[in-house]
Parts: C-alpha cells; sequence; structure tokens
C-alpha cells in the first residue's frame, strides 16, 4: 500500500488545477481532481453520490480562510491547519452508541474471559475509525458495567474535529435513548443555561453542574475517562498509534470507503497490531474476501470476527 500511495503521490505532483477563481458547480473533471487528492491523503473513496458533499466542504473550507478555491489547492500541501480543515469536512462522522451490539457483547464476553484466566496484563481494545467516539464509550460502558476494571480502550480516526469531540464526550439525547439501561448509570445530564439547578435527564442523583453547551444533553461519566484514550491517527500510513499490540480491534463500516487492495494491506497491517488469539472485529458483510494465513474466521451468526491463530 504504501508503495501505491507515493506512486500517486508523485503522480499528483503533476496536477495543475482547471477552474478560474470558482468552482464550477458539477464540473466533473474538477471535481475528479479534488477526489484524487483525497484518496491520496486518506485512502478514501467518495463515490459519485457525496460529490455535493466533497463540493460543500471545499467551499465551506475556502471560505473559512477567506480563500478561493484555487487559492485553497494551493495551500493544501504548505499549510496543514487548512489541509485537516478540509479532511474534518469532508469525513462522515455519523455514528451511534451501541451501533451494532453483538459486537460489543462479543467483546465483553470475550474481556470477562480474558480477565478471569489472567489479571496481570490489561486487556486491550483498538477502536479504529471511531467518529466522534460513540463506539469507543459503548465499548467503556459495557465492560465497566461488568465490573471489569483492568482494561484500556483506545479510538483513532483521521478527522482532529472528530477526536475533538470524542475527548468531550458530550452528546444528545437521540444517543442517550440507545444506550442499554444497566450501563446508564454511566451518563451524567447537562445543565442548560437556562434550566438553573433543574437537570435535564431523571434517574440521577448527580447535582454537579457540568459545562455548559446547548448542543448537548448529556455527557460520559468520569468514571470512564481512565479506561479510555483518544488519538488523531490515518489508518492507511501504516504507522501503529501505540506499542502495545491488541486483545481487540474493532474496525467496523470504515472499510467499505477503501479500494479493495488498499483493504487487503489495511488488514493485513490491523493484523500485525493484534496479540496471538486476539480478535479483529468487521461490520456484518465486510471483507468478506479476506482470507489471511494467520487468522480464521470465527462461526459466529451476528459478528464478523477473527481471531488470529499465528504471528
Amino acid at each position: 500500500m504504501n508503495n501505491h500511495i507515493q506512486a500517486e503521490k508523485a503522480l499528483s505532483n503533476t496536477f495543475e488545477p482547471v477552474w478560474g477563481d470558482e468552482m464550477i458547480q458539477g464540473d466533473s473533471a474538477n471535481l475528479q481532481q479534488w477526489q484524487r487528492y483525497i484518496e491520496q491523503e486518506i485512502g478514501f473513496i467518495l463515490p459519485n453520490t457525496q460529490l455535493q458533499w466533497l463540493t460543500n466542504a471545499i467551499d465551506h473550507t475556502a471560505t473559512l480562510n477567506g480563500l478561493t478555491t484555487q487559492q485553497l489547492w494551493y495551500q493544501l500541501p504548505k499549510n496543514n491547519e487548512i489541509r485537516q480543515q478540509l479532511l474534518d469536512k469532508v469525513l462522515i462522522h455519523e455514528s451511534r452508541f451501541f451501533r451494532h451490539k453483538p459486537s460489543i457483547d462479543f467483546i465483553t464476553r470475550y474481556a470477562i474471559d480474558k480477565c478471569a484466566d489472567d489479571r496481570s496484563k490489561p486487556f486491550r481494545i483498538w477502536s479504529v475509525g471511531c467518529a466522534s467516539g460513540h463506539e469507543t464509550w459503548s465499548l467503556a460502558m459495557s465492560l465497566t458495567a461488568a465490573q471489569l476494571s483492568n482494561h484500556v480502550i483506545l479510538g483513532t480516526d483521521v478527522s482532529e474535529q472528530a477526536i475533538t469531540n470524542a475527548r468531550l464526550g458530550q452528546y444528545d439525547q437521540r444517543q442517550y435513548s440507545l444506550i442499554p439501561q444497566n450501563c446508564q448509570q454511566f451518563v451524567y445530564p447537562l445543565i442548560t443555561k437556562n434550566a438553573g439547578n433543574e437537570l435535564s435527564m431523571a434517574d440521577t442523583s448527580s447535582k454537579v453542574e457540568r459545562s455548559i453547551n446547548t448542543q448537548f444533553d448529556w455527557q460520559v461519566a468520569p468514571a470512564l475517562r481512565p479506561y479510555v484514550s483518544f488519538a488523531l491517527h490515518n489508518v492507511i500510513e501504516q504507522k501503529s498509534p501505540t506499542s502495545h499490540l491488541q486483545n481487540v480491534i474493532i474496525c467496523q463500516n470504515m472499510l467499505l470507503y477503501f479500494r479493495k487492495f488498499d483493504q487487503r494491506d489495511i488488514l493485513a497491517w490491523l493484523s500485525e497490531q493484534c496479540a496471538v488469539e486476539g480478535y479483529i472485529i468487521l461490520a456484518p458483510g465486510e471483507a468478506l474476501f479476506w482470507r489471511p494465513s494467520n487468522m480464521r474466521r470465527i462461526a459466529h451468526p451476528q459478528v464478523n470476527v477473527w481471531q488470529k491463530i499465528s504471528a
């Protein structure tokens, strides 16, 4: 994959913008050039159905920095802050708590068994492409609800804004309704500016006032934070965000944005980050073509899970 990316980046040096001072709406040549840039940077293939999304991201980033789209193009290789702004606007951060509960339940049961056998080492989970932290905090809630305390959960994403939101750990009422009852103990209400001392959620004994943000209704409990960390990370670069092997790597609904040969390279690299006897969990129906020699697919009716059988 690295050779492919390097070759593409070398080729990109020959690209020249073909527009004038403003992007022409619907100009396929212009948008293909931007699509190719996004692929070179993070490996994502943006389908044609998301071209308007891409156009909006380009326009918003240019306007935010007082640039034309042509000026924006030439600023990208020179200004990492502007580059990151564009990537943050292009990337889709849609997620939800307990998005695929069977996968979270599988990880929780494995953690219980693993910690019962060996309490000397922390149980490590890596949530790849964690977006705004919904999956990462869901895992922390589930493991802590199972009374496990020796676990470490890392969430990574290529979007700096998503990681900032994940660390904040504040969400709206719709997300609260998705949390199982046994995990709702890890939710604290946020108090709005006009609410005085009244809590925005029932069934809580906490009266501690929180930071005010009317966009959100609640935040994750402080008790979860020692177990969770987040880091900016680009999986296409194949640089590990941690020196530790993982007991579980969960990577769901991210691979579909990559070309098939990049998916193979990413999965092969992720398997290197997984401890022997550990698991890689993908979204249902994802990467069914994968046939690694050091992994075996587990027969499970709901979870797309692979176990590492050899180094």
